[in-house]
């Protein structure tokens, strides 16, 4: 018979679709058996119109049939069939959509939805297959006919013989090269990862006849291979279920089935959404980090399906970064796709259901700190950063979606607390949330800083994460109560006037004495009212704190030397020390000096900050010991 011609623009046309519309090869089966599952459900709609066609869920399949010796792929339904014309229309004519056509043509809005709409990814069959061979027998009618082509340079139809409706395409695979190792897409297991993968929850059976192994009769420790008919995918997936069918146990294996991660998720979202836009979701929240997760190869996003067909295995679109430990799927009917199904148009619909997510995560999240405590905790171990990271990022555009997601550990309880519940409870003369920054609690509650506040009975945050005071500056007040860390210059408690200005002019002279032998390394030397016990502290001035600087400081591309916090040596008048300065002052300059460089020296190793000379210092103490 002679050759047609496709019609379409050129020959280039096909070969770009055939080699640049998908960047995966296996793609071709999930196209191929969404436009088999297509061809079932159009009997289904003709059912519902057609008194005289009873449709009957359990007569329709889809088969598999990989065949190593003959190099081919078989794929057959059980759909309604093509005629002539429409074998010529539908594969003849380049991105024509007969599923497209017939879902217009019968206005169909049911559950039943229509997957193909673009006509080409019947040609992704060409990536894999040098020849392309369809049998089809249309419903109603007793003739068949084949179509085969070898790709772009055109195809044939020809009357041929076929006992059943329905459609049969056989891919001649192609031989293996360098790059490629076509042999794949004829063996058992690779085809059964590639269904489950994309096409496990096509609401038809597809079959394969499967190799297994059994004992065999009558013998010790052999066994023996049979082949047994079995059905490849799940149908109905999870999420298309009722809550009520399900229990924890269900979303747990569906949580492992998918390898969203080897841990047990702390808690799981299943959303039916049927108003604007329409979708289904399963998320989970997990217990531990990814071991990637904290890594710039970590990839967020969720599994994106189209009427239970995956499109996307991790769509970042649906999940803003604060939220990307987050692990799930979302199945939706509304998605704008472009031509390969692969990628999405960033349309409105997508920015709805992203929109309705990161507001289903953030109420899980509360309902979790609020009742289930303890989970809660266990999830912040692993996350906690990353909500603050997103508390700092962009500016701290997201901190109201964020603050009350946040724990950190009291002073007080003793354990981690809210912002909400560190307020709740502030005496009413208590202006600021106090913190305290540096490396661990131990360490913290040791600071001579903090002497002051806790004696005036206030609570203190401590944050311990490097991330932390960076993201309370973009936080900048919580419930009209501004942050203010215990190191800063001002700490806003009352003090007697008279007395700090009596104390100030009497050591003017001194402390200026001092700031001079320090030679820059301190803003200021001045009496301390935050000090009870201790002889001195730094503390800070300006926005920049001593933590900040240490984080700073330790990026990568930084010398150390880029950013210095504005530092504040305070000496406690009320030390012992304090007279051996004073009497060193009127008395031995060269004693000031060293007592000077020690004190301040002491208030470095206090901040965990490094000393610029250990020799010199353990120097100094040599010759006060002696």
């Amino acid at each position: 018979m002679a050759k047609q011609q496709f019609q379409a623009e050129s020959k280039r046309l096909l070969e770009m679709m055939i080699n640049s519309i998908y960047t995966q090869k296996e793609i071709f089966l999930r196209e191929l058996i969404s436009n088999a599952s297509d061809a079932i459900d159009k009997i289904y709609y003709r059912a519902l119109t057609d008194d005289k066609l009873v449709f009957n869920k359990d007569d329709y399949f889809i088969k598999l049939k990989p065949d190593k010796a003959s190099r081919t792929l078989t794929i057959t339904d059980t759909g309604i069939g093509m005629t002539k014309d429409e074998l010529e229309n539908n594969l003849g004519v380049i991105a024509k959509s007969g599923s497209y056509a017939f879902k217009n043509e019968n206005e169909i809005k049911d559950g039943h939805n229509i997957i193909g709409q673009f006509g080409v990814g019947f040609y992704s069959a060409f990536m894999v297959a040098d020849v392309v061979t369809v049998t089809s027998r249309a419903l109603g009618s007793d003739e068949a006919y084949k179509w085969e082509s070898q790709g772009a340079d055109g195809y044939t139809v020809e009357p041929c013989e076929k006992d059943a409706v329905g459609t049969e395409i056989i891919l001649k695979i192609k031989e293996n090269t360098e790059d490629e190792q076509y042999d794949e897409y004829l063996d058992e297991y690779r085809l059964k990862t590639i269904i489950k993968k994309y096409s496990d929850f096509i609401r038809y059976p597809i079959k394969m006849d499967i190799t297994s192994s059994r004992p065999k009769e009558g013998s010790e420790g052999e066994f023996e291979d049979y082949t047994e008919e079995q059905t490849v995918n799940s149908m109905v997936p999870i999420w298309r279920k009722n809550k009520s069918e399900l229990t924890d146990e269900d979303y747990e294996n569906f949580y492992v089935e998918k390898r969203y991660g080897f841990d047990k998720p702390v808690s799981h979202i299943h959303i039916k959404a049927d108003g604007a836009v329409v979708y289904n979701a399963i998320l989970y929240i997990p217990e531990k980090t990814p071991f990637d997760y904290y890594t710039k190869e970590y990839e967020k996003g969720l599994e994106l399906y189209s009427n239970g067909v995956l499109i996307m295995n991790k769509c970042a679109d649906l999940l803003p970064d604060y939220f990307s430990f987050v692990k799930g799927m979302v199945d939706s009917e509304d998605l704008s796709l472009n031509i390969s199904r692969e990628l999405l148009q960033h349309d409105r619909q997508l920015k709805m259901i992203a929109k309705n997510i990161q507001s289903k995560i953030k109420s899980q999240l509360q309902s979790l700190l609020k009742d289930e405590r303890e989970k809660y905790e266990k999830f912040y171990e692993s996350f906690g950063r990353q909500l603050k990271f997103g508390v700092y990022n962009e500016y701290g555009m997201h901190k109201d979606v964020l603050q009350d997601l946040l724990l950190f550990t009291s002073s007080k309880e003793k354990k981690l607390v809210t912002l909400d519940e560190y307020v709740s409870r502030m005496p009413e003369d208590q202006k600021y949330i106090y913190y305290a920054a540096g490396e661990s609690v131990e360490r913290l509650e040791k600071l001579p800083q903090t002497e002051l506040v806790l004696d005036k009975g206030y609570e203190i945050l401590y944050f311990t994460d490097d991330i932390d005071e960076f993201a309370i500056k973009m936080i900048m007040s919580y419930k009209d109560k501004e942050f203010k860390s215990v190191s800063s210059g001002d700490l806003g408690i009352e003090a007697d006037a008279a007395e700090e200005k009596a104390e100030a002019d009497d050591n003017k002279e001194l402390f200026a004495a001092m700031k001079e032998l320090l030679s820059g390394k301190v803003k200021e030397v001045k009496a301390s009212k935050r000090l009870k016990s201790h002889p001195v502290c730094l503390s800070t001035e300006g926005e920049l704190s001593i933590e900040m600087e240490k984080v700073l400081s330790a990026m990568p591309g930084s010398d150390g030397q880029a950013v210095k916090a504005d530092k504040v040596l305070e000496i406690n008048v009320g030390h012992e020390v304090f007279k051996s300065l004073q009497k060193a002052y009127e008395s031995d300059k060269e004693k000031l000096g060293l007592f000077t460089n020690l004190l301040y020296n002491q208030a470095l190793l206090i901040e965990g900050l490094p000393i610029a000379d250990p020799v010199e210092f353990t120097n100094d103490i040599c010759k006060v010991m002696v």
